[in-house]
Parts: C-alpha cells; sequence; structure tokens
C-alpha cells in the first residue's frame, strides 16, 4: 500500500462562499482517506453478443487532413453571446448538444436557461447564410431552489441536455441540474384559429341569445411562434449530483448518474426509478472513488459504462443482475511508477466518456489526455492523445487555481475518424485517427470575419519561441473550452468559451 493521502472534500462553490476541492462535488463535508492500492486482476466474464461492428466510415464526414492540409480547413461561422467584460456567472455556458438531425442545436447555462439554434435552410440570395444557427427558442428549465432538510442550496445551472429522436412534428430533450431532471416538448404553431360561435374575436363570451347562425371556425397564418412545455419532472431520485444523462437505444428508458449511484427511469413513469449501480460504502470513511460520467450504448440497450474518479471505466450488462455491483467488463491503463506524482490520482479522474457511434469504441478524457478503447480489450487504450502535455510542468500553479478539477469533455465526428476536445486559452484540440495528425485551434472574436480560415496554434514550451507561438506561461487558465459539440452528419462544430458559443464549418460547407 502506498502513502495515504488524508484531505478533506466538501460542498462545491455555493453564492454563501464555501469552496473545496471538487472531486467528490457533493459529499457534504466528510473525510475521505484515499489509499492507493493496486488493483488485482479480476476474473471478468465477456458479453455472451456476438463481436461488435465495425465502424462505418462516412464520406461525407471523413476528416482528411485536420492537421490543416491543403484538403481540409476550418472556417469560422458564427460567434453567438455578448462581449462584456464582465461576464455574469448566470451568463456561462455549461452544456453543447446537437440533436440527431444536427438541425437543432442547444445549449444550456448556469442560470438555469436552455436556448435553442436552428439551422437555416440553405438560400440563393445569401449564400454564405448557409449552415447559419439562429435562435429558435429560449426557456428557463430550472430554478434554484433550498433543501431546508440539509441546508443545502440547489443551483439551477444546467448540467447535461440530451436529445431524444423526434417522433412527430414536435422535439423533445432532457435537461438536468443537480436534482431534478426534466422532460421538454418543443412545439411550433404558425396557425390560429378564427370565426368562433361561442366568443368574438377579442376572446369575450358571447350572449348564447343573441347566437343565430353557426359558423365553421377556419385555420389562418400567422408569425410563428415556438412553445416550450415541460411534459414530465424527474425528481428526488437523487441524493447526491446528477452529473450525467444518457438516452437508451429503446428510446423508451434513460440513465442518470450522480457520484455514487446510477439510476434507470422509463420516460413515461416519474414516480419511480431503479437503481442499478451503488458504490456507497456503508462506513462513509471508506469511499475511495465516486462515479464521474455514465453512458448507454448506442445499439445495445443492456449495456452502459461509467468512469471513476480513479481512472477506471466499469462496463455492465444489466441482463446479467438487476443491480450491477459487478461489471462485465473492467478497463483501466497500468500506471509507470517511475512517472507517479503528488498529482497522479487526480489528474487521472475520467472527466467525460463517450460511445462511439459504431458502438465499437468508448473515448475517454482526463486531465492531460483523450484515450480511445476497444471494447474487447480492457488492459489499455488503442490510442492516446495529448491534449496539452505542456502543462505537466504547471501542475502545481494549475492545483493552487483549482483548474485541475477542471471537467473537460470530448465528442466524436460523425464517422468516428476524428476527436475533439477542449484545453485552455480558449483552445481546442482535434485529432485524426486515420492520419493520427492534430490541430490546435483558438476559439476567439478577433479572427471572427464570415469564411475566414482558423490557423493552427502552436504553444511554446520553452525559453525561445517561433513566430506566431504562444509561451505556455502566458496562456489565460480563466479562459477554457470545457464543452463542445460534433454535427452528426456534416463537418460543423460548437464550442463553448465562457459564455460564446463558437460555431465553425469546413471550408467545402
Amino acid at each position: 500500500m502506498s502513502t495515504v493521502n488524508v484531505r478533506h472534500f466538501g460542498l462545491k462553490k455555493k453564492n454563501h462562499g464555501h469552496f473545496c476541492k471538487p472531486i467528490f462535488t457533493s459529499l457534504n463535508n466528510c473525510f475521505l482517506v484515499i489509499t492507493c492500492t493496486e488493483i488485482q486482476s479480476l476474473q471478468l466474464k465477456t458479453l455472451s453478443e456476438e463481436p461488435l461492428k465495425k465502424p462505418v466510415l462516412l464520406q461525407k464526414v471523413a476528416m482528411a487532413g485536420v492537421g490543416g492540409g491543403n484538403d481540409f480547413q476550418w472556417c469560422f461561422s458564427q460567434v453567438k453571446g455578448a462581449i462584456d467584460e464582465d461576464v455574469a456567472e448566470a451568463d456561462i455556458i455549461s452544456t453543447v448538444e446537437f440533436n440527431y438531425s444536427g438541425e437543432l442545436l442547444a445549449t444550456g447555462d448556469k442560470g438555469g436557461r436552455v436556448v435553442i439554434f436552428q439551422r437555416e435552410q440553405e438560400s440563393k440570395n445569401r449564400p454564405h447564410s448557409r449552415g447559419e444557427y439562429n435562435v429558435y427558442s429560449t426557456f428557463q428549465s430550472h430554478e434554484p431552489e433550498f433543501d431546508y432538510l440539509k441546508s443545502l442550496e440547489i443551483e439551477e445551472k444546467i448540467n447535461k441536455i440530451r436529445w431524444l429522436p423526434q417522433q412527430n412534428a414536435a422535439h423533445s430533450l432532457l435537461s438536468t441540474n443537480d436534482k431534478t431532471i426534466k422532460l421538454w416538448k418543443i412545439s411550433q404553431r404558425d396557425k390560429r384559429a378564427e370565426g368562433y360561435n361561442l366568443k368574438d374575436e377579442d376572446g369575450r363570451l358571447r350572449d348564447p341569445f343573441r347566437i343565430t347562425s353557426l359558423r365553421v371556425p377556419v385555420l389562418l397564418p400567422m408569425d410563428l411562434m415556438v412553445e416550450a412545455s415541460p411534459r414530465r419532472i424527474f425528481a428526488n431520485a437523487h441524493t447526491y449530483h446528477i452529473n450525467s444523462i444518457s438516452v437508451n437505444s429503446d428510446h423508451e428508458t434513460y440513465l442518470s448518474a450522480d457520484d455514487l449511484r446510477v439510476n434507470l427511469w422509463h420516460l413515461e413513469i416519474t414516480d419511480r426509478s431503479f437503481n442499478i449501480v451503488d458504490i456507497k460504502p456503508a462506513n462513509m470513511e471508506e469511499l475511495t472513488e465516486v462515479i464521474t460520467a455514465a453512458e448507454c450504448h448506442p445499439h445495445q440497450c443492456n449495456v452502459f459504462v461509467y468512469s471513476s474518479s480513479k481512472g477506471t471505466i466499469r462496463l455492465c450488462d444489466m441482463r446479467a443482475a438487476a443491480l450491477c455491483d459487478r461489471q462485465s467488463k473492467f478497463f483501466e491503463e497500468p500506471e509507470d511508477p517511475s512517472s507517479r506524482s503528488f498529482f497522479s490520482e487526480i489528474i487521472s479522474s475520467i472527466s467525460d466518456v463517450k460511445f462511439s457511434h459504431s458502438g465499437r469504441y468508448m473515448m475517454t478524457r482526463d486531465y492531460l489526455s483523450v484515450k480511445v478503447w476497444d471494447l474487447n480489450m480492457e488492459n489499455r487504450p488503442v490510442e492516446t492523445y495529448q491534449v496539452h502535455e505542456y502543462l505537466r510542468s504547471k501542475l502545481c500553479s494549475l492545483y493552487e487555481n483549482d483548474c485541475i478539477f477542471d471537467k473537460f469533455e470530448c465528442c466524436w465526428n460523425g464517422s468516428d475518424s476524428a476527436i475533439m476536445t477542449g484545453s485552455y486559452n480558449n483552445f481546442f484540440r482535434m485529432f485524426d485517427r486515420n492520419t493520427r495528425r492534430d490541430i490546435t485551434l483558438e476559439a476567439s472574436r478577433e479572427n471572427s470575419k464570415p469564411r475566414a480560415i482558423l490557423k493552427a496554434r502552436k504553444v511554446s514550451t520553452g525559453g525561445k519561441r517561433k513566430k506566431d507561438e504562444i509561451s505556455v506561461d502566458s496562456l489565460d487558465f480563466n479562459k477554457k473550452i470545457l464543452h463542445t459539440a460534433w454535427h452528426p452528419k456534416e463537418n460543423v462544430i460548437a464550442v463553448a468559451a465562457t459564455n460564446n458559443l463558437y460555431i465553425f464549418q469546413d471550408k467545402i460547407n
């Protein structure tokens, strides 16, 4: 057993000013003993299903030349949000998500608002407006609350948004804050009825004795009106803060995860859920890890994964048992003892896990890297991409300013051939899995002319730096890209930078 680190963890920052390290964000003021015992080899059973099919590469979306070659370049398309120097906390974007077709793009912020953008149709009069997203609907999803039994403030911040497949003319999405999940229906009306029998045009009821004839109401065109209405509210099922929601491939159920539990819900039932994972120990002093993210398999409704703060991923099969306390597969990369440091446990914590569209692979993001795992190989990832390795020498200062606890997300492109994730200084990184090329781009208003080509950025770690390079010492750690999204069918990406939403597209689009 290695050295035991004893640290105090409590609630994340609230309005009353308390703050502490958010590894265990919602565990209320408890002392945790973290041990670094090595995990012995486990005899894990494998799934009884046939091997997953290999990903189908779509020519339309194939990301050739992510490194900025002549055959592929990224262009600025749009930026949404105010240019104010003093950004209000409520305006900071906390999640970004395309719907299944990519025609709608939803963002949630720390003020509990959801803004939906709709893609404009191609117009001959405005050829440069192709692919532009304009505001479609804005509504208040969550309000701040207070738990009087626990004396705990519940923030209105939107932690996650997940779209449901479209079944009719309306659209549906799930949004969640720390405690409550809501199912929203977004519908539109462009016609109104006129010619009522029992009321006048101004809405007042008519005297029945004055009605001498019957009229047939007619539908007349009107200005488009988009309505967002809450259809279901799923509450009172999580003791700790919800960090993930994921819609299942059966489109009837979804899972939600907090720090210690994963629950399975039916979309039509709000008063109960099924607890499928519970890692809470009998004695909270024995707690050594928490759940950081969870996601359903894109094709097999019985399979899901969840990641932990120890850098491990567990794949579970709900056919094996009602409570998935034993995983079917356990993914962990052995740590190099020579590179172990005080920060090893912190930077190995996984902040996001995403299945590929094909279902054959999954991607995990820790603090310094992105890893791609083959579901048929558990002992190590098949690909590892360093996101900002130059920050390894800055871990001490990043620990002091709490940036080391930032939770970066990651995403796949539509063909699973490229991945994207964020970094500091409003930089975001792309990696081409076919050519192994990578590129660093910046979300900045300085290069926000329409169709302006993004220049690759480079960070210098040495004393001398070349032209167009930026020194690692001059990076702005207050500007960070935590949330990104990739259009499911085209090379269009959305990047959230504080209170601004940047949309980029390839030059061909």
